[in-house]
């Protein structure tokens, strides 16, 4: 499925830098090419449980997958502040 912009989607990977983890929900916000022609990138911005704005993070394309109708959405204490 072709992930669009504003699009809710999940990480693949955990990213404890940024106190994410495999599973996590963010908001597509945009495509970041590669200066040297490499993997395509995104920029995420990460929401918390009330819809704050915790953060915007960029991650390779393929970290992101779009959200599926047989998924179930869960809450989790940040493992760190953002």
């Amino acid at each position: 499925m072709k992930i669009e912009l504003y699009q809710e989607v999940s990480l693949t990977h955990d990213f404890p830098e940024h106190g994410l983890k495999h599973g996590d929900v963010a908001m597509f916000v945009d495509f970041v090419p590669h200066p040297s022609g490499g993997e395509e990138g995104c920029v995420l911005e990460v929401f918390n449980a009330i819809d704050e704005s915790l953060t915007t993070i960029s991650v390779p394309i393929s970290v992101v997958e779009a959200l599926r109708s047989d998924e179930v959405l869960s809450v989790r204490p940040l493992a760190k502040a953002l």
